[in-house]
């Protein structure tokens, strides 16, 4: 299975025309939160209603799962907490989003919805409870923040992960956990777009400018996953223990289709 992941595009459209470029070549495409700018010019409502054409537009061309981040928090529900309420229309859409399970032959993916309370926090440890009793040859979770403690959720200061998906990691032990958040950490000296804690893979691609997203190609049959970005590209084994420094990846794998940057734009 070839999946690719992106995350933290916070409407940068050009980035989404370019995902939706090469999603044909992949097996599966997530986008892991973030999909707005809060800091933008345009209102939330807006950068919804355009985010969800081009989402509807990707789920034609692939398998598309789609994660909320922080900056998708649009509404408060009865306790107060804040929460990614449209993910509900993404959900409409027939795209697997926030709270879902799904299998993909053999393996699970837990898609996990970003928390703003212990409500909501609660409600993610009993998915992953739940999904851990679900018969499954392999497991993949897609959660917006990266683990606290990992080169994945380092900004060049200080970690900004989340310690109680640390603590889930090493008692359930995933193949795969797809992350974003930290914008900076794999190009930051002690950061990185991959970690390992145990058994578990753990990928953050990071975010940089222009019209194409950092993001990292896995295939889950040659075992390797890739990043690509405008500092470079870097390769890892998932059946050989993490070393570092990682190493550098000067033409794509086999595996890896080349990208066709020259396609028409998703909403043309």
């Amino acid at each position: 299975m070839k999946i690719l992941l992106v995350s933290d595009l916070h409407y940068a459209l050009k980035q989404y025309d370019w995902t939706a470029a090469v999603a044909p070549d992949f097996d599966v495409v997530v986008v892991a939160g973030d999909h707005l700018d809060i800091a933008g010019q345009l209102g939330g409502g807006v950068q919804i209603v355009v985010i969800l054409k081009y989402l509807r537009r990707l789920a034609a061309r692939t398998r598309l799962i789609v994660s909320s981040g922080n900056h998708d928090l649009d509404r408060r529900d009865e306790s107060g907490e804040r929460i990614p309420a449209w993910m509900e229309r993404v959900r409409r859409l027939g795209i697997a989003t926030d709270g879902d399970s799904l299998k993909l032959g053999e393996t699970l993916v837990t898609i996990c919805p970003w928390w703003d309370g212990p409500k909501a926090r609660e409600a993610v440890r009993a998915q992953i409870e739940r999904d851990a009793l679900t018969p499954k040859a392999a497991w993949i979770w897609v959660y917006h923040a990266p683990p606290e403690g990992s080169p994945t959720s380092w900004d060049g200061k200080q970690s900004w992960g989340d310690k109680d998906l640390t603590a889930w990691i090493e008692t359930y032990q995933p193949d795969l956990v797809l992350c974003g958040h930290i914008h900076q950490a794999p190009f930051k000296r002690d950061g990185s777009w991959v970690d390992r804690i145990g058994e578990t893979w753990v990928f953050n691609a990071g975010r940089q400018i222009g019209e194409t997203p950092a993001h990292i190609a896995i295939d889950t049959d040659a075992r390797e996953a890739a990043w690509f970005s405008l500092a470079g590209a870097e390769l890892v084994r998932l059946d050989h223990p993490l070393q570092r420094p990682l190493a550098e990846l000067l033409s794509p794998p086999a595996w890896l289709a080349a990208p066709i940057p020259d396609r028409d734009p998703i909403l043309a």
